[in-house]
């Protein structure tokens, strides 16, 4: 690694930054990001539009204007990323107090969002009591033992001093912190990190830990220059306009204070245009007016990083140079938690925009959080960082099309707890009025058998819900995967099935009282049509029924007569449209019965023999 002319630069980029808590900002010129290692390890990167408003951008191409607007533009967002590391890195996951979960119920605000706003304000108040009450308060005070030192230039001097004294003061009072150690380590990353790509170097870790952490652009620098300018301009002003004139001690410090108040944002847009000016510099000369923020950077705002530091700096840098080369790079955002409602609108809104059921975002919520779906909008609370990566982890697995139920893992059938994947079909609501009648129809010690069993929600519901009648079930599929499934949701629900691969009744053997089926009967013409989840994920062995969608209705009707008992009943389930079509086929029938499902379709044959 080169080690002389540390600071030579090959490249340039307008690319700045702010540490921030266990992490570092960059802000480009469309785009700020901001890297934080969260408590696992993880280094998490939110990447965000500035989505200036055209008066805004137009101020910031105005000199001395530019300055203002960025100052202030600075405060409320360097304020409002520093809160929202704090939570990526220390995110409270404790149990919401009273007063945050009543702003949540009352007002939907999160205690967070508002601690940014005062957090804001106490920062401001903080400056203007420390950097110009205060070192006003202390010069009246020596005028007062002093009288002579009233409206001389001697008052002034004192004034700049005192300013000089308690930034100094402040700077190295705050450096006794643990954690503002540690902040200022990340402003070394964070400068090493753009030396770095101003030297034309890959942007590695270990490269980076070679640069130099300071920087001529440094916000410390600005701050030394706007203090200096603020003294000179403020002494000059009130000196041209006759502040000294005035006789009365706290008349004239209320005036000084005044004129200081009016004139900050001046003082800002020139202190600004300085910092930029000096930075097009490299000589002698301009290292004379740039050795007190040098200075300032050295003694006590940056630290030498770890690697690790440095590369959640490289992470921030790297986002902010991608959003800004791609203007069409979505936004993306902290798992940090906040207020259920609007986080639940903004699901809900991005999977519309995905073409997702909305609904599946009230179930996502619904299952993280143990709220029933009916009471989300009446159950505002706190969304704990937990429960926010729970869900954020569901809804990226969502976006990619895989079925909700298939990213859960598992669904409710009837009381059961069942397992679902790609091996068979997500078991259907009105699946389930199938098996309630089923169970309603088992008799002491009958023999039961589900065909097509796929996940065997229907085979375990009706082994679970009749295990007092000493009842036979067996069920079969023509599929090894789904039997195999089938299996495992039948160990956790502890029932005694037996499972048979089969198509059909090809390997079936004996009578059955009652015979369940919910074969494929989508016809064959229609699956393309079919939802992007059930056409591209759930297998297709168990959709299609052929060109009409009744090949499997007519095999059971052919075949049902060597395994059906005496007095035994079948009992399917049926495509909208079919149930006249199926009963038909079902000639040799004592009588028949059909079920509407909750949409009032026909859905459910009950066919006796």
């Amino acid at each position: 690694m080169e080690k002389t002319n540390k600071n030579s630069k090959v490249k340039c980029t307008s690319i700045g930054g702010q540490a921030v808590m266990e992490g570092v900002m960059m802000q480009g010129a469309t785009a700020y990001c901001t890297a934080v290692r969260d408590p696992e390890g993880v280094i998490q990167v939110e990447r965000l539009r500035l989505n200036r408003s055209p008066a805004a951008v137009k101020a910031s191409k105005i000199p001395f204007v530019r300055g203002v607007v960025n100052m202030f533009s600075s405060l409320v967002r360097g304020t409002k990323t520093l809160m929202r590391s704090a939570q990526v890195y220390g995110g409270d996951d404790e149990e919401p107090g009273r007063f945050q979960r009543w702003l949540a119920e009352k007002f939907k605000v999160d205690l967070m969002e508002a601690a940014t706003f005062v957090s804001a304000l106490i920062g401001v108040l903080l400056a203007v009591a420390l950097f110009m009450i205060l070192p006003n308060l202390a010069v009246e005070g020596l005028v007062g033992l002093f009288p002579s030192l009233a409206g001389s230039v001697w008052e002034y001097v004192l004034l700049g001093v005192f300013k000089l004294i308690i930034f100094l003061a402040y700077l190295g009072l705050i450096l006794l912190l643990k954690d503002i150690q540690r902040l200022y380590r990340y402003h070394g990353a964070e400068h090493k990190t753009i030396n770095c790509y101003e030297k034309g170097l890959p942007l590695t870790p270990e490269n980076v830990k070679g640069c130099s952490r300071i920087h001529d652009r440094c916000g410390t620098s600005f701050l030394f220059i706007v203090l200096i300018i603020n003294i000179l301009i403020i002494s000059l002003v009130c000196w041209g306009v006759g502040v000294n004139r005035i006789e009365n001690n706290a008349l004239r410090t209320l005036a000084r204070l005044g004129i200081e108040v009016i004139l900050l944002p001046l003082i800002a847009g020139i202190g600004y245009e300085i910092l930029k000016l000096l930075a097009k510099f490299h000589g002698p000369i301009s290292l004379i007016f740039k050795s007190p923020g040098i200075l300032l950077q050295k003694v006590f705002t940056t630290r030498e990083p770890d690697l690790e530091m440095i590369e959640v700096a490289i992470a921030a840098f790297n986002a902010a140079q991608e959003m800004d080369a791609d203007p069409d790079m979505p936004e993306t955002h902290f798992v940090i938690g906040g207020i259920l409602s609007p986080m639940l609108k903004d699901t809900k809104k991005l999977f519309a925009e995905k073409g997702i059921d909305e609904s599946d975002a009230e179930w996502i919520y619904s299952l993280v959080l143990n709220i029933p779906r009916s009471q989300l909008e009446d159950k505002e609370r706190v969304v704990k960082p937990s429960e926010a990566k729970k869900v954020e982890e569901i809804v990226h697995k969502r976006l990619t099309g895989r079925p909700l139920w298939y990213v859960i893992g598992d669904t409710e059938f009837y009381g059961c707890k069942i397992k679902v994947d790609e091996r068979a079909l997500i078991p259907r609501p009105e699946t389930e009025i199938l098996a309630e009648h089923a169970i309603k129809t088992v008799e002491e010690g009958d023999k039961v058998l589900d065909l097509c069993t796929g996940s065997g929600c229907i085979a375990i519901a009706i082994a679970k819900n009749c295990a007092g009648k000493r009842v036979q079930v067996t069920a079969s599929d023509v599929s090894d995967a789904a039997i195999m499934l089938a299996k495992e949701n039948a160990n956790y629900n502890s029932v005694d099935i037996t499972f048979i691969q089969s198509d059909l009744f090809s390997k079936i053997h004996g009578r059955f009282n009652l015979i369940v089926c919910n074969p494929p009967y989508i016809k064959t013409s229609e699956i393309p049509a079919l939802q992007r989840e059930v056409r591209d994920w759930e297998p297709r062995i168990a959709l299609d029924g052929g060109e009409d969608g009744l090949d499997f209705y007519r095999r059971l009707a052919r075949e049902i007569s060597r395994y059906i008992a005496k007095g035994g009943m079948l009992m399917l389930e049926v495509g909208e449209g079919q149930a006249e079509e199926v009963l038909k086929l079902f000639e040799k029938r004592d009588y028949a019965m059909v079920v509407k499902d909750y949409q009032g379709v026909d859905r459910i044959l009950k066919i006796a023999f």
